[in-house]
């Protein structure tokens, strides 16, 4: 793994819990970091801003207190994502939260910012970059990211459009720094063919909306149970970015989500509905097309362990 050993160590699963807008909260980050992956979460999800800090200060405390209860089985990192497009105006006040709190890793999405990754670099922070292609990748690692995520088609939220094989093998052709990768990783299996093709880890996100600790509604997570892959529709409608979307939660607001309209690309926003009157993520639930192998709502920590079953299986078969 090309992971930091300060990072690699802490890890019984080589897997990341993607930041999910309004879902991750204190409780789900802290059961994913004590069960092993990284937990995180977007700044934007704690408001009013005065929230973020409680909830940093509840994080750092409640894993340090962890960390000294489990000497033997210390907590994976936590990680905050941090929206860089200018529309943010909440970001130099979060970065400074941040710092106040020595936040590990950073998460920057929809901009690569270089004045942002020197900010976390002098705290002593780690910086991951969404890129859903090859050349947005060569940017972020240009402006000082230290890493990347690698957002393939089939990811929830935001997604990009090619295929996961085709943007590793293209990033790993030139980049030889932590790698992660997004996009349809739902069971333990998923997780080992990432590392396979070249990430060191998996970025999961939407089984984990199907948690008990998710700051989801009773109906999004059973939704999420009952559905698959043929349930998820693609489209920029909602925030003027394309990203997937659970197809009965369109029909639910009242649209037909095989004829939905483009939107205009300049009415980027992430808070509102972009071109429609539903909300992205309120009204209008972000989902991948990894939900087939979620078939209950859980606890977080049985879900890694799962995972982890599955990994381990899964790694074993291959050794035979």
């Amino acid at each position: 793994m090309s992971l930091p050993d300060t990072l690699s160590s802490r890890l019984r699963l080589p897997v990341m819990g993607s930041p999910l807008f309004i879902i991750s909260n204190p409780d789900l980050v802290l059961a994913q970091c004590k069960a092993g992956i990284v937990g995180s979460f977007p700044s934007l999800n704690a408001r009013p801003l005065s929230q973020l800090d409680e909830w940093l200060h509840r994080i750092t405390e409640e894993l340090a207190a962890w960390d000294r209860d489990h000497p033997d089985q210390p907590a994976a990192p936590f990680a905050v994502n941090q929206i860089v497009h200018r529309s943010n105006d909440r970001l130099e006040k979060d970065l400074e939260l941040c710092e106040k709190y020595k936040v590990p890793m950073v998460i920057t999405s929809l901009g690569a910012r270089e004045e942002v990754n020197q900010a976390v670099h002098g705290w002593g922070g780690m910086v991951m970059h969404d890129v859903i292609n090859d050349r947005f990748g060569r940017k972020a690692i240009e402006k000082g990211a230290d890493g990347l995520i690698a957002v393939a088609a089939g990811a929830g939220g935001h997604a990009g459009t090619q295929s996961p094989f085709a943007l590793i093998q293209e990033l790993r052709q030139w980049f030889d720094g932590p790698l992660a990768l997004s996009g349809s990783i739902a069971n333990g299996r998923a997780v080992l063919a990432a590392q396979a093709m070249g990430a060191d880890l998996a970025y999961i996100g939407s089984m984990f909306i199907a948690t008990e600790e998710a700051n989801a509604e009773q109906a999004y997570k059973d939704m999420i149970v009952d559905s698959s892959a043929a349930d998820i529709v693609y489209s920029n409608l909602f925030t003027g970015v394309h990203g997937n979307y659970l197809a009965p939660s369109i029909i639910k607001a009242g649209m037909d989500p095989a004829n939905l309209p483009e939107s205009d690309p300049s009415a980027m926003n992430f808070g509102s509905g972009g071109n429609s009157d539903k909300k992205a993520w309120k009204d209008i639930w972000g989902c991948g097309q990894g939900i087939g192998a979620v078939n209950a709502v859980q606890g977080a920590g049985d879900a890694i362990a799962r995972l982890a079953d599955e990994y381990h299986t899964a790694k074993q078969a291959l050794c035979r």
